[in-house]
């Protein structure tokens, strides 16, 4: 089992300084490849405190020459905010610069305000993701892009340097809607998902979607899904789950206004039926009650009680991958570093062997 840390960027509330916010990622990433951390994931976001990485294949390419080991994954390009061509040059980039350790994941984007300020109609993302990601995936399989869509007509074009290898054992797509568990099967990639529902639905819902989807258009079983979850590790007990509670309730609230999770807004935006039931749930049982939920299926706990939430998710899903963010919601710096520390001495080893 691999298993990945994920960076947000988050300034939670802009209680504090960007540039602090920044440099302490910089130490995390670091120290995930010192503590044996197999990938370390960069968001993709722009223009708030929510999370502020826009360029996450640039922050990768830094890491690049401070580690050795570790692999370096966009967690997500959102593509409809990046002209294809760009894309497939500096992710191949990216991995001649780490002697082959870039992963590449792709997403839709969910957030109005982003949309907005690149003055991009959030109507049209889903046809945009769908003829830019297969433009990009097929370029740095070949070395070339071509397109002639409405929205990237491309002559043919090289992509130099060439690419060392193709992405197709290395391409991830988000998806937390149906279209977009479709479109990942139909590429071939891993599905990445955000943890925020239970169990037993994922796996009977968007997990078995994207299986079936998967074995029709490719033959063979898919590969694991990766949950994307928020993370906490403390060793007492009831700290762990004051801490923990207090934390992801902070980061689910920021969740909630960066995507305008109780407005009506997406009821009315082409391609985002399910975020438009969500968001109707989310008005009827309220905040907190939908908080409490998500707080229920991320992973918060002593050593012990993380490894035996993961290991029922085993049992109810099958093998996964797991991508972890553990800087959010007002965490100290320091605190996200000793969680993450005991996590890589009590927990990982046992992932590892799994």
């Amino acid at each position: 089992m691999e298993v990945g840390i994920l960076q947000i960027f988050q300034n939670y509330l802009g209680r504090g300084r960007d540039q602090d916010v920044v440099r302490n990622e910089m130490q995390l990433a670091e120290l995930a490849e010192e503590l044996g951390y197999d990938t370390l994931w960069a968001v993709e976001h722009h223009f708030t405190d929510y999370a502020a990485c826009p360029d996450n294949v640039a922050y990768l390419s830094w890491l690049a020459s401070r580690t050795q080991r570790i692999k370096l994954a966009t967690g997500a390009v959102i593509v409809p905010w990046n002209d294809p061509l760009r894309v497939a040059e500096r992710i191949v980039l990216l991995d001649h610069l780490s002697d082959g350790r870039a992963v590449l994941g792709l997403g839709r984007g969910l957030a109005r305000v982003e949309y907005h300020h690149f003055g991009i109609d959030m109507g049209s993302s889903r046809e945009r993701f769908d003829e830019a990601a297969r433009m990009i995936v097929d370029a740095v399989e070949k070395g070339f892009i071509e397109g002639d869509g409405p929205f990237y007509p491309q002559t043919r074009t090289e992509i130099r340097p060439r690419p060392l290898r193709g992405f197709r054992d290395r391409l991830y797509c988000v998806g937390m809607s149906p279209d977009s568990v479709e479109q990942a099967a139909t590429l071939g990639a891993r599905l990445m998902t955000f943890t925020q529902q239970l169990w037993e639905q994922y796996a009977g819902g968007p997990l078995k979607s994207y299986g079936d989807s998967y074995r029709r258009h490719h033959g063979g079983d898919p590969p694991p899904p990766l949950t994307g979850d928020l993370m906490f590790c403390h060793p007492d007990p009831v700290q762990a789950e004051a801490l923990g509670l207090e934390y992801m309730t902070n980061y689910f609230l920021t969740i909630a206004h960066h995507y305008e999770l109780m407005s009506d807004h997406f009821k009315h935006v082409k391609g985002y039926d399910t975020y438009a039931t969500a968001s109707e749930l989310f008005q009827e049982v309220g905040l907190e009650t939908a908080a409490r939920g998500y707080c229920s299926v991320n992973i918060y706990g002593t050593p012990e009680q993380l490894l035996e939430k993961l290991r029922s998710r085993r049992e109810l899903i099958g093998d996964f991958e797991l991508a972890m963010i553990v800087n959010y919601g007002g965490m100290a710096s320091e605190e996200a570093q000793r969680s993450v520390r005991l996590f890589a001495e009590e927990v990982l080893p046992e992932l590892h062997r799994w």
